[in-house]
């Protein structure tokens, strides 16, 4: 069962999020226990491989270059960078990393070139590989996963018609066309959204049936609450109350009672009695380490111990469908090949006894 078909309407969704707290977590509950593990909560890691200088203007997101934050732009992480940073979440309990990039878009460059290796060499380590790096077309998302990607998150934020007054360079159906690229290549989709932006109820329910009127619902939703940051246009925004979140995880497992809901950005403003409800209403992933992208997140002993405490238990990688297998990319390894030779040519001309001219120019 996908979709809940007792709440497959705006009228019934509503209806459902104004029950009764303690009514709604137990139901959200019992639908949980009935599809997944209660106990298994999934630790992933979320890694910045690309941050700030993106040119879109969401009114959440430090990373644009419009606004004035404290984030400082940094091109895109080495190769060998990502997999120690991967090794080391894996060795703190992480299943699954997310790599995300500040890019409004892919672009067939030396950068995706090397995201598609960041990809085969996670995914080698045995992780879950996410990434989250803007719009993509057909064969840019046949690439991804052909490397072995095995989720791609882009998620739709807030409702339809709430949309336009956080975002304008990007439209709501683009957002809905990069999905429909992932799940025709066979990626998993993790789409979700951001509660607190100053949307009204209604539009949390508008974010959930985007996601009932899909032919497929997303394998992971996201719940996060805005974290806001100075700088950024909604940067006054009042923090969302602990219970508007185990109210929005419940709703959300009770609509889609086999995808994954992920608790993610706010949860320094829970304590652990708000997180526990969550996990209990059907929360069945975190992002562990102390940052996600570029705002605060608990660290990962924090974490450990939390799930001590709660008798949680870690849930392996790939529980929730095989391990995709990573091929060659005919375009990497062209241009390696190319690289090399190039290389070669250098180092034969070295010893040659040629040496490259030198220009030097004169200061006015």
């Amino acid at each position: 069962m996908k979709v809940n078909p007792t709440y497959n309407t705006k009228e019934t969704l509503l209806a459902l999020y104004n029950k009764p707290l303690l009514e709604l977590v137990f139901e959200a509950a019992t639908i949980h226990r009935q599809f997944h593990n209660p106990r298994e909560v999934q630790m992933s890691s979320l890694l910045s491989i690309k941050t700030g200088g993106c040119s879109e203007d969401c009114g959440y997101c430090p990373q644009a270059a419009r606004y004035s934050t404290d984030v400082e732009a940094h091109k895109l992480m080495t190769v060998d960078s990502v997999i120690e940073q991967a090794k080391n979440a894996k060795a703190n309990g992480s299943s699954r990393l997310c790599m995300g990039a500040a890019w409004r878009e892919v672009r067939d460059n030396k950068d995706f070139d090397n995201v598609i290796e960041m990809v085969q060499a996670v995914n080698n380590l045995e992780m879950e590989v996410c990434c989250t790096l803007g719009m993509m077309n057909e064969d840019q998302a046949k690439r991804l996963k052909n490397a072995g990607l095995f989720a791609y998150n882009h998620n739709l934020d807030t409702s339809k018609e709430f949309y336009g007054d956080v975002i304008s360079t990007r439209e709501y159906e683009e957002r809905l066309e990069t999905i429909d690229n992932a799940r025709k290549a066979g990626i998993t989709v993790c789409s979700g959204g951001i509660i607190g932006m100053g949307e009204a109820v209604e539009d949390r329910i508008g974010l959930l049936m985007s996601y009932m009127e899909m032919e497929t619902p997303p394998n992971s939703i996201p719940i996060n609450a805005l974290v806001a940051v100075e700088g950024t246009p909604l940067e006054d925004q009042k923090p969302i109350e602990q219970w508007e979140m185990i109210r929005m995880v419940a709703v959300t497992r009770i609509a889609f009672p086999e995808s994954v809901v992920r608790l993610s950005a706010g949860r320094t403003k829970m304590n652990m009695e708000a997180q526990a409800l969550c996990f209990m209403a059907g929360a069945g992933s975190i992002f562990a380490g102390d940052k996600l992208l570029t705002t605060p997140n608990p660290d990962f002993n924090e974490d450990k111990e939390m799930f001590e405490i709660l008798g949680l238990i870690p849930k392996a990688a790939f529980a929730e469908g095989e391990q995709p297998v990573s091929n060659p990319d005919p375009i990497v390894d062209a241009r390696k090949k190319k690289e090399a030779e190039r290389a070669e040519q250098l180092l034969a001309a070295k010893q040659a006894g040629f040496e490259p001219r030198k220009v030097t120019t004169v200061e006015n």
